[in-house]
């Protein structure tokens, strides 16, 4: 085992990398397609954070899962070219569960979620914004910025 660790590890920069070497090597040449989805028979407070998800995550597209199973979901984005897929989940009603994957070979996170308020449950909130967020990142030559 030691041996064949020795041999990688001086074979990996001979060899020429492939973008299923560098899950990242697209990043900052293209921009990320998410895809958020749901289980299936989302109610209607989950479709409510499915959109919210959506507003949120820069271009991200909600796909309606319908009978759908997860593999055949991962299938369908990747044939789409979407790098990531956000699944969202509820249990009685309630949003529990935020699933995360990095296509086309992972990672994966899972993220349990708790007292989740929607902003459609909050009164006097206006429209959110659609504009995409532009942060500056020059000339920053303190130690404050």
């Amino acid at each position: 085992l030691k041996k064949f660790s020795e041999l990688d590890d001086a074979e990996t920069g001979k060899r020429a990398r492939t973008t299923l070497d560098d899950e990242y090597a697209m990043a900052g040449v293209t921009d990320p397609k998410v895809m958020v989805t749901t289980s299936r028979g989302a109610s209607q407070k989950l479709l409510e954070f499915a959109k919210e998800i959506r507003l949120i995550v820069p271009n991200a597209v909600r796909m309606n899962r319908g009978n759908l199973g997860i593999p055949q979901v991962m299938e369908a984005a990747r044939r789409d070219d979407f790098t990531d897929v956000i699944m969202l989940q509820e249990s009685k009603g309630v949003p529990d569960s935020l699933t995360i994957s990095h296509l086309p070979l992972g990672p994966t996170v899972i993220f349990t979620l708790h007292n989740v308020v929607t902003r459609h449950e909050i009164e006097d909130v206006g429209t959110m914004s659609e504009a995409y967020p532009h942060l500056v990142f020059e000339n920053f030559t303190t130690r404050l910025g």
